[in-house]
């Protein structure tokens, strides 16, 4: 089956257990941010986790479900922030949600950028799995269900544009080497509110 890979072959249920996961998934996001796919061993990741590689190998089959499992726990944590986010600009309208829920995302790239350019690269090589497919769509969803609740026209379409808008600048910001995430948010906020401003309207 093309999930098994990135399948953990149990889940922690004690504290020691959880600790130990949380050694590796740690140990595993500095050797991806210093050196990429090409350090990411689960000997390596091991090592540095202080724990042997049997331990590893009790919860992760290999590296593949490392990265899995490491893509599933930022974006869970992500997709929270998001929700937060929109909930707290409830009562502003729905530009202020809009842009509220994208500075969220930027900000969240930004605290690791190394990191989430490895991880959006190691996605793209990894087995097909569902978990990971419905919780990157849910991302967009979130901002299309937005969108839909104010009659927005096309929201698909509409969500689609203002990800791409931020996407594009933020990567353009990590290769010129820019570290100043409210900067970047700024910037990308008056992007994304010159698009809506003509859709939302007075």
């Amino acid at each position: 089956m093309p999930k098994a890979p990135l399948t953990p072959r149990k889940a922690p249920r004690q504290e020691r257990s959880r600790k130990t996961c949380d050694a590796i998934l740690k140990a595993a996001a500095d050797i991806l941010a210093r050196e990429g796919q090409t350090g990411l061993n689960t000997n390596h990741v091991a090592r540095k986790a202080g724990v042997s590689i049997g331990s590893l190998y009790q919860y992760y089959p290999n590296k593949q479900s490392i990265v899995g499992a490491l893509i599933h726990a930022r974006r869970a944590a992500l997709l929270a922030e998001m929700e937060q986010a929109a909930e707290a600009a409830e009562a502003a309208g729905l530009d202020e949600i809009v842009r509220a829920m994208v500075a969220v995302r930027l900000r969240h790239h930004f605290r690791h950028p190394r990191l989430a350019e490895a991880l959006s690269r190691a996605e793209a090589e990894l087995p097909a799995d569902r978990d990971l497919r419905q919780q990157r769509t849910r991302v967009e969803a979130m901002i299309v269900a937005v969108l839909a609740e104010y009659y927005v026209d096309d929201p698909e379409t509409v969500a689609r544009d203002v990800l791409a808008i931020g996407d594009g600048m933020a990567c353009a910001a990590v290769e010129a080497g820019e570290s100043d995430a409210e900067a970047l948010v700024a910037r990308v906020d008056r992007a994304v509110l010159g698009y809506l401003a003509p859709i939302v309207g007075d």
